[in-house]
């Protein structure tokens, strides 16, 4: 009895030794999952107002978004611009009476506003929290006395939050900037070193609304008192995954702003109307202000 019950132990110890690595190789463990496709995304925004009639304007705006993020690095490039363009329509009437008159009518087109602006930048991540980052963009708006503006930056940055709600970052950089005024300053050095600082703001309160907020700091180390800040708030509403709905408020502050000409009329003379004498060169506004709305659509 006692050699039956060893040689079944034994048995049973074989069978264990045996079946367990051939349990293991039948049923491996699950494969891990395949990483998402890496690719590029791209946004554009439109926005096109219309007017005949007694009067006739057209307004046209976009700007686009073309961007990749790989496994530690991201690529961005971004542009955009507005145009708008005016027609004045007056009305002159020529006659001997008031009953017997023939009426001209007169159009005078001008454009009222232009602005356009390419940039792009490149971001390396460091460790989870911090990344270095390159860029440079081109931008002109000649209604603000700018004819074309080349900036170069570069820096380093922090990762505060990067939560599928909410994302905020900083970025810390050194700037060069040449810039060629539409009326030339010439207590003003047209290439600068400057100091840069800018954040990153995005929220995502439900599925479909999106607010945003974009701030840009860039101080000119040559001349301490010329800064330009440049901040932007927006919100978007998803109409289903390829249009959406979004409004934004962009101000565009130049502590020193450009020289715009102007005539220079002698008040010292009887009139209205004063002779005109020459002219002169003043600082236009600081604050710049642009609304938008516009439809977006996601490529």
């Amino acid at each position: 009895m006692r050699r039956n019950l060893v040689v079944l132990a034994f048995a049973l110890l074989v069978n264990a030794a045996v079946s367990s690595p051939l349990r293991a190789q039948d049923a491996p463990p699950p494969a891990p999952e395949p990483a998402p496709p890496e690719k590029w995304f791209d946004t554009a925004d439109f926005s096109f107002v219309y007017t005949a009639g007694n009067s006739q304007t057209s307004t046209l705006g976009f700007k686009n978004k073309l961007w990749r993020k790989w496994t530690s690095s991201r690529f961005e490039m971004n542009a955009g611009g507005v145009r708008q363009d005016s027609t004045t329509i007056t009305y002159e009437a020529f006659g001997s009476s008031p009953s017997d008159f023939y009426v001209e009518k007169n159009e005078d087109s001008a454009l009222k506003a232009e602005a356009y602006y390419v940039n792009g930048r490149y971001d390396q991540d460091l460790s989870e929290d911090w990344y270095w980052f390159a860029g440079g963009g081109w931008d002109r708006n000649t209604f603000a006395g700018i004819a074309n503006r080349y900036t170069a930056f570069g820096g380093v940055g922090t990762i505060w939050i990067n939560e599928p709600e909410i994302k905020f970052r900083t970025d810390y950089g050194l700037t060069f900037t040449k810039q060629n005024d539409v009326v030339v300053n010439p207590d003003s050095d047209d290439n600068f070193f400057g100091a840069r600082f800018s954040w990153l703001y995005w929220h995502k309160f439900t599925e479909s609304t999106i607010y945003g907020n974009d701030l840009v700091i860039d101080e000119n180390l040559d001349e301490t008192s010329d800064f330009r800040v440049d901040m932007t708030n927006w919100v978007s509403v998803s109409i289903n995954k390829t249009l959406a709905l979004k409004v934004s408020l962009q101000w565009l502050y130049d502590n020193r702003p450009s020289l715009v000409e102007v005539p220079l009329f002698d008040d010292t003379q009887l009139g209205p109307p004063f002779p005109r004498i020459g002219t002169v060169t003043t600082e236009l506004e600081s604050l710049d202000t642009i609304f938008t709305a516009s439809l977006v659509v996601n490529f």
